[in-house]
């Protein structure tokens, strides 16, 4: 049995563009996984092995990779930065230990940031903070400091301080210890040496080593006492108290350098192995059942316990579909098999690897606390549970944002439908938030995805790696419909036809509801009227209609429906009678509610410099945008604007024009609102253009 302490399952995360594969490329050449590192600007990153990623040079799909530091086992993943695929990162989030957040010790703590940090917190991963990018013109360490405290509220906990910035940056002060680590210019990560603190800097070392010895204590009654009567904590207390905080996600240590130019990766590799958990040290995951429902058991980390695992990505690659799976307790044996709780089906584990970004070493066995890929699953979505066949249980699931942008796509001839068809089979179950359906009456295909670059790379991979060729639609916003009023009405369906007939009357009333809950039915018929038996239909009726508004075809939400009365005939009334007799209401019904359009708002934050500001608020005017903050940085000014997504289509290529090429922009859903009424006109002349083509 591996020793679990050892182990370290890790992620990765940050805004993008403030250097994750970077930081990784340097793990892996320091723990000897690779010997030559590639560069992101160049398109060589190890993690970064898709053709789509090395071209644009952003992180796409997370990759996982396998080293060794300390003689402790490090399961790292790498995750994608940009906005549109955030949804990589939360569910590695779900089954990591432990994260190293990287900010950019120019741009500080950035959009993505806050959202990948949101994301952690409410999976309760413990991590550490690194301040990358010392380099960089505009680098400040003291002000990313302050914003981690402001922006995220946060607690860091400076370990260490910078020697110089921008150009004369050459190392750091380890707060705990005293001591500086200096690089010489060779780029070289190993040629550093460790020297007393530079004479400047001794009054602001002493400084942060009160506040760190401070903070630390507070995590053990004993070392606290013994501080306050004079005893200075020896570093193992220290060490042992900031691992305890730092679990308890009370504060988070953290470290600045330069992974680029190979200065002070070491540190955060030490401080992954001295402050992060290991596996058993955190809180184990709830079993469900089959409904949903918490049992009170919990998947405890024990090699020797029931198998328990979760499926948390799908990949498809040129050896058949990748299962990477979170081992959380049991041990998983080659040829043994596996139940999947969420179908039933039993599955036989043919090949477990471990996985090293896009090559792989097989192994017979793996164990709880290990990260590793299966081959040859067939039926397994990202979120299902494997587990032991004679012990199941379901472990708490995924749950994934729906989209917000559509695009339609048409084969170009019989050989590439029937690609197509499979090709997008296996994007749907690489990828939860991106959707598929078809247009029953066109007979289009609709891909919806979470923003203009997740669909524009997802019809990137249809075409390159699966060889599809495809005409492709302008991009479709996901509109919903709602309504203003409160309406009561009545409706009967009656059919008689020779023998028995159909017969259901209902009196209800339909009403907005609250925000986001979408569609809820309730019944205040008393006496029997509308037999309890058809209380169901009624509402499925209700229910199934919602999917397609009276005034453009959109999704109804936020609409509530109470049944309070009605009639049945003893002979003709049936479930089928009262779901028809509540589609028709619905029909009949919501035109009279003062039915609106709802459109999706996205939040967007927008960075520029100084010298554009003007025009780039012009723009965001012009595109309805509302601003609601404006800051101003180092390195330029960051715009934080709510604007309808309809109007933000092309913008990344305006921006840049206003901005040579300098601006760059985050966007994510917000929430729905009502369309001005010109915009809703114009939603609607749309959606009636459409229905007459069909």
């Amino acid at each position: 049995m591996a020793d679990l302490s050892k182990y370290r399952n890790i992620g990765i995360f940050a805004h993008v563009d403030a250097g994750k594969t970077t930081t990784t490329e340097r793990i892996l050449k320091l723990t000897g996984k690779i010997h030559k590192m590639g560069e992101v600007h160049d398109g060589a990153a190890t993690t970064d092995f898709m053709d789509q990623e090395q071209e644009r040079g952003i992180t796409i799909q997370s990759a996982a990779t396998t080293c060794y530091w300390d003689d402790h086992r490090f399961n790292i993943i790498d995750t994608p930065g940009h906005v549109d695929f955030t949804i990589e990162v939360y569910r590695s989030l779900k089954v990591l230990d432990g994260g190293v957040g990287v900010f950019c010790g120019s741009g500080g703590v950035e959009p993505q940031s806050e959202t990948n940090w949101r994301y952690a917190t409410e999976s309760e991963v413990a991590r550490i903070i690194y301040v990358n990018k010392m380099d960089r013109v505009g680098a400040d360490f003291y002000r990313v400091v302050e914003q981690v405290e402001n922006v995220l509220a946060a607690r860091p906990l400076v370990m260490t301080l910078p020697i110089g910035a921008e150009n004369d940056f050459v190392g750091m002060v380890d707060v705990l210890t005293k001591k500086a680590h200096i690089w010489d210019d060779s780029g070289d990560p190993l040629n550093f040496e460790i020297t007393d603190v530079p004479a400047d800097m001794v009054d602001k070392v002493n400084e942060y080593y009160e506040k760190l010895v401070e903070t630390a204590v507070e995590q053990d009654d004993d070392a606290m006492e013994a501080y306050l009567e004079g005893n200075e904590p020896d570093i193992d207390t220290l060490k042992k108290c900031i691992r305890k905080g730092t679990i308890n996600l009370d504060f988070f240590p953290t470290y600045c350098g330069s992974s680029f130019k190979n200065k002070g990766v070491q540190l955060i590799l030490d401080a992954v192995v001295d402050y992060l958990p290991n596996p058993t040290e955190v809180k184990p995951q709830p079993e469900m059942d089959i409904d949903g429902n918490a049992t009170g058991d919990f998947a405890v980390v024990d090699p020797a316990g029931p198998l328990r695992m979760l499926a948390f990505k799908i990949m498809d690659d040129k050896y058949g579909a990748l299962t990477f799976t979170r081992i959380y307790s049991g041990t998983l044996k080659k040829g043994s098999n596996v139940v999947n709780t969420y179908t039933g089906k039993t599955e036989r584990i043919g090949r477990i690897v471990e996985m090293h970004a896009d090559s792989r070493e097989e192994v017979d066995s793996a164990q709880a606390g290990d990260i590793v890929a299966l081959l040859g699953i067939k039926n397994v979505q990202t979120g299902h549970t494997l587990a032991d066949p004679n012990n199941p249980a379901t472990l708490e699931p995924m749950v994934f944002p729906d989209p917000v942008i559509s695009i339609a796509v048409a084969p170009k001839d019989k050989i590439n439908a029937e690609k197509m068809g499979v090709a997008i089979g296996k994007m749907v179950q690489e990828d939860p938030s991106f959707r598929v359906e078809t247009d029953e009456d066109s007979g289009e295909t609709i891909l919806k995805g979470m923003g203009e670059l997740h669909l524009d790379i997802k019809v990137d991979i249809l075409k390159r790696t699966h060889g599809v060729q495809v005409d492709v639609g302008k991009p479709q916003v996901a509109y919903r419909e709602t309504i203003t009023q409160r309406t009561e009405d009545s409706y009967t369906h009656k059919k008689q036809s020779g023998g028995s007939g159909q017969f259901g009357k209902i009196d209800y009333v339909v009403e907005p509801g609250e925000s986001g809950e979408g569609f809820t039915f309730e019944s205040k018929v008393v006496g029997g009227n509308v037999p309890k038996e058809y209380w169901p239909a009624v509402e499925k009726g209700f229910g199934r209609s919602m999917e397609k508004g009276v005034l453009a075809e959109y999704p109804t939400v936020d609409v509530k429906v109470t049944l309070v009365d009605g009639a049945f005939h003893a002979v003709d009334s049936s479930a089928v009678a009262f779901e028809i007799a509540a589609r028709s209401a619905y029909r009949q019904t919501l035109p009279k509610a003062g039915p609106q359009i709802l459109e999706p708002i996205m939040k967007i934050d927008v960075f520029c410099p100084d010298d554009n500001v003007g025009d780039v608020i012009g723009d965001l005017n012009r595109r309805r945008g509302i601003i609601k903050t404006q800051e101003t940085t180092p390195t330029g000014v960051r715009v934080k604007v709510d604007a309808p997504l309809s109007d933000m289509f092309g913008y990344i290529g305006d921006l840049r024009s206003m901005t040579s090429g300098r601006g760059q922009f985050s966007m994510e859903f917000s929430h729905y609102e009502a369309c001005p009424r010109n915009i809703a006109e114009e939603v609607i002349a749309e959606a009636a253009e459409r229905n007459a083509k069909k």
